[in-house]
């Protein structure tokens, strides 16, 4: 066994392999170019396991490109681990482990293969070349040669170049601050990122919007753009780079008050089986009201929770003895307690058939006109889309990162995609790899540019 270990080792990380020594080398020669024509500073090219990462970013796959740099850098760290052992058969401890070390480190060249392969795809893609080119990607000592080809070669230009796409962005997306409103939500969002490994990872940018009180909005977004996050930044639960304010109230330096205007419903429903929909209420009536509020009151408010969504008939029901229409209204009862100014749900028809679902929205919107915030995410918009005021559509660009596309009424959303379902401004919007039209770039310049007038 250890001899075959010692095969594999020799066959891929031979430093003195003349022919491997020398395609590595010009693989570097190559990266530096196709790094300096697709945007990304040449001497990326010089760092150990870094190039792999910024190959992915290149080829418009940086979550590949992620995971082609771990695997590079787990596999150059066992074989040098491996080597420092004195290779002869008198060797006890590596003769003994050498059957788990060859399946772990086999087990990651063929991880690595894949995303080497997932991420040249992508370039070949980005270059628009032949993908006959995948040929030469497959073994480590051609990889040089496409990679000089495109870096070298004047006739290969990269589709578009991750920092030039950055810079317009930045350019034409950044179009000031929305007004701070007396009543109503302001959210004028900078930017919510995080450190990931060799530069900034942003997952939100320049979102700026003024949503008045009264309005029950949808927002919309394909995989990945970021909504979960967005609606994290507004109800302070994550902080980014921006100031959201709530009837005048700033939510982030005033969070401990301000988190009892704010509902949040989570797509899971967090109840327990074992308890009656009324003792559920009162619990949640203890955690989310003052607690100077005498238990009369709270019992009181309770009631007209259980009014309110229909619940009245089965206040003494246990939770697991609920429908998934029942226990819907139930999750959205314990955040409407403590009377929230803004209320946000995600996907609360989630399980429920086309009739309860309306039934449930109809609530929504009754809500929303006794004067709340509503904010919704759901997949199946366009089946209740009349019972919205306005939608926020947020959208991926090529460098990953959650834009704003559009925020305005629903007739306005359909005017400016040219598109007459929101199921298929969420399509125009997705990437193409994802089953979309990967318009996502062109919108949000389109919207930045509308907002800058």
């Amino acid at each position: 066994m250890t001899n075959i270990l010692r095969l594999v080792l020799t066959l891929f990380f031979d430093a003195y392999n003349p022919i491997l020594v020398a395609a590595r080398a010009l693989f570097i020669v190559g990266a530096w170019l196709l790094f300096r024509k697709s945007g990304i500073k040449s001497w990326w090219a010089l760092i150990p396991w870094a190039r792999e990462y910024q190959l992915g970013r290149c080829a418009a796959r940086e979550p590949e490109g992620r995971y082609f740099c771990v695997t590079s850098m787990l596999i150059t760290l066992m074989s040098v681990a491996i080597i420092c052992f004195q290779w002869n058969d008198d060797n006890e401890t590596l003769i003994a482990f050498a059957p788990l070390i060859l399946v772990v480190l086999v087990s990651l060249l063929l991880i690595r293969f894949i995303y080497n392969i997932r991420v040249f795809s992508g370039l070949i893609r980005i270059y628009g070349v032949s993908r006959w080119w995948i040929v030469f990607c497959i073994f480590d000592e051609l990889r040089f040669i496409p990679m000089l080809t495109w870096g070298a070669g004047g006739k290969y230009q990269p589709a578009w170049k991750v920092e030039d796409l950055k810079a317009e962005m930045e350019r034409l997306a950044t179009h000031g601050s929305a007004a701070v409103m007396d009543e109503g939500l302001t959210v004028n969002l900078k930017d919510r990122h995080v450190k990931e490994f060799f530069h900034k990872k942003y997952l939100l940018k320049d979102i700026h919007m003024a949503i008045p009180q009264g309005h029950m909005v949808l927002l919309l977004g394909g995989s990945g753009a970021g909504k979960t996050t967005f609606l994290n930044a507004v109800n302070g639960y994550e902080k980014a780079d921006a100031k959201v304010t709530l009837n005048g109230n700033d939510m982030y330096s005033d969070y401990k008050k301000m988190q009892y205007e704010v509902g949040f419903v989570p797509q899971q429903e967090l109840i327990r089986g074992k308890d009656t929909v009324k003792r559920t209420l009162l619990d949640a009536a203890k955690l989310r009201l003052s607690k100077d509020i005498p238990r009369e009151d709270r019992e009181k408010r309770v009631h007209e929770v259980m009014d309110i969504f229909g619940l009245l008939p089965v206040q003494d029901n246990m939770v697991e003895k609920l429908s998934g229409g029942q226990k819907k209204r139930l999750s959205i009862s314990m955040e409407f307690i403590s009377n929230p100014s803004l209320f946000i749900l995600d996907e609360p028809d989630s399980g429920l058939d086309g009739v309860m679902a309306r039934e449930l929205f109809e609530q929504l919107r009754g809500i929303a006109d006794t004067g709340k915030i509503v904010i919704v995410i759901t997949h199946t918009p366009d089946r209740v889309i009349d019972l919205f005021d306005d939608v926020i559509v947020l959208a991926k660009d090529s460098s990953r990162t959650g834009r704003l596309a559009f925020y305005g009424s629903i007739d306005d959303a359909r005017s400016f995609f040219g598109r007459q379902t929101m199921e298929e401004i969420v399509k125009s919007i997705n990437q193409k790899e994802e089953g979309g039209d990967g318009l996502a770039d062109e919108f949000v310049l389109k919207y930045a540019e509308v907002q800058n007038g």
